[in-house]
């Protein structure tokens, strides 16, 4: 496999006043395409503020980070949007759905954004809902679905674009144990089918032991000696 992401000394740090917060402290971690993997850790370590530095939302205090070998923060703030647009897909723990349209809409959105023509845009989405098990469910709007079928919209949304990563941020958190199991159980049925590279960050142990590789920040900082899977 080739490398898809490329971390090295990677820091984020805020300023808080006087104070500066070290979030994440030299982190190093190649991420291959077509691969799977959870990030873990307690609240604190870091973890969405990886996940963000991954998908162009925030920028890296010092260090590097590298995308197919190319210096990914060298690019333009619209540089990096037309990347997030076209490359990356997000899925987060509130789906952010626009109550006033249908599970239809709400995926079709991105690709009508993109200037696709809307019979392509929702000939896709229609698939794509279909495969997350909403086809029956298309003219519903948010109000009318059940948390976790709010969420397989919102990864369907994420996918629409056919992104070659998925970052999924806590995608389970609002959701009950059974719930949770499914749409992981579906993240993972998804990038079998389609060959994604899938990056989720959780809490839950359990679940992210279903993922190709677990990687647990402490304090900003990978715990190698918990690291499994590489």
């Amino acid at each position: 496999m080739s490398s898809l992401i490329s971390l090295a000394g990677l820091c984020k740090r805020y300023s808080m006043g006087s104070a500066t917060v070290e979030v994440l402290r030299g982190i190093d971690l190649e991420i291959e395409a077509g691969t799977t993997t959870a990030l873990i850790g307690a609240s604190g370590a870091g973890k969405s503020t990886l996940l963000h530095i991954l998908g162009a939302l925030d920028r890296p205090s010092s260090g590097s980070v590298s995308y197919k070998g190319e210096e990914l923060f060298r690019r333009s703030e619209q540089q990096l949007a037309d990347f997030r647009n076209r490359s990356i897909g997000f899925v987060f723990q509130f789906h952010h759905l626009l109550p006033e349209f249908t599970a239809l809409e709400n995926v079709l959105l991105p690709a009508l954004i993109s200037r696709q023509s809307r019979k392509h845009a929702e000939q896709q989405a229609r698939q794509l809902l279909e495969q997350v098990g909403l086809g029956h469910r298309l003219r519903h709007r948010p109000g009318e679905l059940s948390g976790g079928e709010q969420q397989r919209v919102a990864i369907a949304r994420a996918l629409v674009l056919g992104p070659e990563l998925l970052l999924a941020d806590e995608p389970t958190g609002n959701l009950d144990m059974k719930t949770s199991e499914a749409i992981h159980e579906l993240l993972a049925r998804l990038q079998q089918e389609t060959g994604i590279t899938l990056v989720v960050v959780t809490h839950n142990e359990r679940l992210a032991a279903g993922m190709g590789r677990v990687v647990r920040l402490v304090d900003g900082i990978i715990d190698y000696a918990a690291l499994e899977g590489v």
